[in-house]
């Protein structure tokens, strides 16, 4: 029985103004192999030779904290990887008052669209699919987004078994890959720097600015 292995994250804020230091997208990104065990060893075994070279490295890969020099390291080791990756970029202004009245609800509205046009993509003959997501916020306002992923799931997936899990990044290093490519895309979309992007471009199946023909912004 075909599983596939589907490894969420997201960039962004919910700051909903032109403030400094507030995001213009909010992105959604996720990662897809029928298999992980290799990418998910890999990236464990680098973190090891890593501490042996006396790197600058923490307790797990998360990319807008590595320095470049472990980045250039894990974008290295991704290219070498068989996995597609899927994005929603949402202009964060472009959005209706009533889309951005709670920070779950806009959550879940992207997440709703970027699962209704990416699964088709990526899902295939797959019988089972496990999604893993990482975690947003606190654990209390966790539930909220849980909710939010798993309403989801169940709206567009159908005849399928499927499973989510919720967790921090440092738990599963597939979560970290998903982390640098989200980020990749990020600096791309806020600050049209396609450095890391155009490392992982040849994987991206599908990247879709969901609001790209609205010109109406609301703040």
């Amino acid at each position: 029985m075909s599983r596939l292995f589907i490894f969420a994250d997201e960039a962004g804020c919910f700051n909903f103004s032109r403030a400094q230091g507030a995001s213009r997208y909010y992105i959604v990104c996720t990662i897809s192999s029928d298999s992980c065990h290799a990418l998910a060893a890999d990236l464990i075994q680098l973190r090891r030779e890593l501490i042996w070279d006396k790197a600058p490295i923490g307790e797990y890969f998360h990319c807008s904290e590595d320095k470049q020099q472990i980045r250039n390291r894990v974008f290295e080791l991704l290219q070498n990887h068989n996995f597609s990756v899927q994005a929603t970029i949402m202009e964060k202004s472009k959005a209706l008052p009533h889309i951005r009245s709670s920070n779950h609800g806009f959550y879940q509205y992207g997440w709703f669209y970027h699962f209704k046009y990416a699964a088709p993509k990526i899902i295939g003959r797959a019988a089972e699919l496990q999604i893993t997501t990482a975690s947003v916020g606190t654990r209390r306002g966790q539930t909220h987004f849980t909710s939010a992923v798993n309403d989801v799931i169940q709206q567009v997936v159908r005849n399928k078994k499927w499973a989510t899990n919720f967790c921090r990044s440092i738990a599963d290093p597939c979560l970290q890959a998903a982390d640098y490519c989200t980020w990749a895309i990020q600096k791309k979309w806020e600050s049209n720097d396609t450095r890391s992007y155009d490392l992982i471009k040849n994987k991206i199946v599908h990247e879709v600015d969901m609001w790209a023909h609205g010109t109406t912004h609301h703040y």
